[in-house]
């Protein structure tokens, strides 16, 4: 998957079509903006950590947005979704991740969590992801 460095450049592109009224009535293309945003954060926080930003594809769909891993091997893998009612589809890609990864090389993860636009930070569910609000991203 290809992102923008800033997404503010596609927006920017957009001149006046890109109003807060037209992004909330496309709520798809809006996602692939916050998607963007979420993972221009990460890849900044993870060169500081000196860990890597990954895309996780499979050709049976299971797909997860961003994989970070550190230097020594730990990974974790990361969700993005634009609101609360996606956090349940998010959590179960994590779930398949780490069960599939688990008896891999890589093992099992040392983080799996969804990242929203807004809210508290949670466990979500017994499910061993976490809901993590962009807000509270940080080195």
């Amino acid at each position: 998957m290809r992102h923008f460095v800033d997404p503010s450049l596609a927006v920017a592109a957009l001149g006046g079509r890109a109003s807060p009224a037209t992004l909330v009535a496309d709520l798809r293309f809006f996602g692939f903006l916050f998607e963007s945003m979420v993972i221009r954060d990460l890849r900044i926080y993870a060169q500081a950590a000196d860990a890597t930003v990954f895309h996780y594809r499979e050709k049976d769909g299971l797909e997860v947005d961003a994989v970070v891993e550190a230097a020594d091997g730990r990974w974790a893998a990361f969700e993005i979704k634009l609101g609360n009612r996606w956090v349940d589809d998010g959590a179960r890609n994590l779930r398949r991740l780490a069960k599939r990864m688990a008896n891999s090389d890589h093992g099992p993860p040392a983080a799996l969590a969804v990242i929203v636009p807004s809210g508290y930070g949670s466990a979500h569910g017994g499910t061993k992801a976490g809901v993590i609000p962009i807000h509270a991203l940080g080195p």
